[in-house]
């Protein structure tokens, strides 16, 4: 029996950088597990959208899908986007929605990879005040994620890390920087917690201006790649049951 095919829900962005780097994640997991079909889909913005993946599977006689949302929290987005187009899907597939990707162990080195390729050192960590700047979300659940992994990360080792928000919710990158100046760490680093580039992300970059290090984003990392395959695997297997029920 074939694995179920992979579907990669991302938001979309007019901004050509986001479809580019989505589409770089995906050539990683492909690279990593050339057994599993992985298709991409858009829910805004940009194309293929996933209803037209989905139709396209289902036309090409495909049974079994999991569709994986390519965000860190669970918002809006995943709450009730993804689960409404989902539910317009060919009705001769079987869908299984993945969680998203946050929180895990592995993003977190994510974050430390992006901040030693923009010039820290594992001997900075503990003079090193880390700003933990996500796009933001009305959805209490979405930031009280954010605010404990913040917390979780300061116990590995960092002088401070504080959460920040580029929109919704506060503080904002700029005022955890100042933050984090005040409260006397040598230097402030700012690691974005977002996929790709876009509107967002560029004003967490503006926020940055105060600050020592800008990490990029997470982006095609390895770990990104893992966790979308450990997300998969998680969903697959009651997919699987469902088949052999």
């Amino acid at each position: 029996m074939s694995a179920p095919v992979l579907l990669v829900i991302a938001h979309g962005s007019r901004d050509p950088r986001h479809a580019a780097t989505v589409h770089a994640l995906v050539r990683r997991v492909r690279s990593l597990r050339p057994d599993v079909r992985v298709e991409t889909g858009f829910l805004d913005f940009n194309v293929p959208s996933v209803q037209g993946v989905l139709e396209s599977l289902e036309t090409e006689g495909v049974r079994d899908v999991v569709a994986l949302p390519l965000l860190l929290t669970r918002a809006f987005h995943a709450k009730a986007d993804i689960p409404a187009v989902l539910a317009d899907a060919p009705p001769r597939l079987r869908i299984r929605q993945a969680e998203v990707l946050g929180p895990s162990p592995l993003l977190l080195s994510a974050l430390e990879r992006r901040l030693h390729e923009a010039g820290l050192t594992p001997a900075d960590k503990s003079s090193t005040g880390v700003v933990l700047a996500s796009a933001g979300s009305s959805d209490p659940e979405a930031i009280a994620v954010i605010a404990e992994i913040a917390r979780e990360w300061r116990h590995t080792g960092w002088c401070a890390v504080r959460p920040a928000f580029a929109s919704a919710s506060l503080p904002r990158t700029e005022d955890a920087v100042r933050e984090l100046r005040e409260l006397g760490c040598a230097r402030v680093a700012v690691a974005p917690y977002v996929l790709a580039p876009g509107f967002l992300p560029d004003r967490i970059a503006r926020g940055a201006a105060g600050a020592d290090v800008l990490a990029d984003v997470l982006g095609p990392s390895p770990e990104v790649a893992r966790v979308l395959l450990e997300r998969y695997e998680a969903a697959r297997v009651p997919v699987l049951a469902a088949v052999g029920a």
